[in-house]
């Protein structure tokens, strides 16, 4: 044989093994996108599933519930995470996806420090979203102008805080955010301003967390909806997950997450809630 063909040969084999390398390298890939709520406790549950998985390779992004969604119908993702419910999205065909319910987040409204109040009641803060109260001494706090930031359209926060508090009513028109993270940089920020966060976010030097009809914005009142502001945090596949995809929803929901993790975090356990909620937002005692 010519030196020449088997330099070809050769060749051909390098290649076939590279492809091969590189097919298995994706197969261990698991692709998580969606909600921003759910990032901070997905990336951590990622990074400590590969102390004890050394091959797996989790990829954990935001985009918002939306996104998360669409991604996982389409087939482009391995898992779609979304702080709504799937029925509940335009364009989403549920029946066609599993949902996997792996802790609950309250959402809180924030406000920066300097507008002096730290208790509203719901009627209030729904007519601060909707645009009828404009300044803060309306609610008894100083003479400052409201300045409402809300959340993009597509995240699973905004539809669930809207649910919650605007009863069917339309938001008034500010500037939006798409995370978490942008939110709470701004409203620390800026004099001012509201907006709503998730639990694990809610800190800063000049963020007030503010109770509502004066109930605290804590877990324990969540776990019987005393404190209403509050979503699943769901794991969506694709029909039947893969192998290594339903291993690693295995460990989210195993106890080291669920015990130890989700609550260092700030999220809340699956196994402490004392209600459900579907996706109608109607909230049933857990045994009834």
């Amino acid at each position: 044989m010519k030196k020449h063909s088997i330099g070809k040969i050769f060749v051909l084999v390098l290649l076939m093994l590279a492809f091969v390398t590189g097919c298995a390298k994706d197969n261990s890939k698991i692709t998580i996108v969606g909600s921003s709520a759910l990032q901070l406790l997905a990336e951590q549950a990622g990074n400590d599933y590969r102390l004890t998985h050394p091959s797996s390779n989790i990829v954990v992004q935001g985009g918002g519930s939306g996104t998360g969604l669409s991604q996982v119908q389409a087939g482009a993702v391995q898992i779609g995470t979304s702080d709504v419910f799937a029925e509940t999205k335009k364009g989403i065909d549920a029946k066609k996806l599993k949902d996997y319910k792996v802790a609950v987040v309250g959402i809180v409204p924030i406000v920066n420090k300097g507008v002096g109040v730290k208790d509203v009641s719901m009627k209030q803060l729904r007519q601060i979203f909707t645009g009828k109260l404009t300044n803060w001494k309306q609610l008894g706090g100083k003479n400052i102008p409201i300045t409402v930031i809300n959340r993009s359209k597509g995240s699973g926060t905004r539809d669930s805080f809207e649910d919650i508090v605007l009863h069917n009513q339309k938001a008034i028109k500010s500037q939006e955010q798409d995370s978490n993270g942008a939110v709470k940089k701004i409203v620390d920020s800026t004099p001012g301003t509201i907006s709503y966060i998730s639990f694990p976010y809610a800190n800063g030097n000049n963020i007030q967390k503010l109770s509502i009809d004066g109930v605290k914005p804590t877990n324990k009142n969540i776990t019987t909806n005393k404190w209403q502001l509050w979503a699943y945090q769901h794991m969506y596949t694709k029909g039947e997950p893969d192998k290594k995809t339903k291993t690693f929803i295995k460990y989210m929901l195993g106890k080291k997450v669920q015990h130890d993790l989700v609550p260092k975090i700030g999220y809340l356990s699956i196994d402490e809630m004392k209600v459900t909620r579907d996706s109608n937002n109607r909230v049933i005692k857990v045994g009834k």
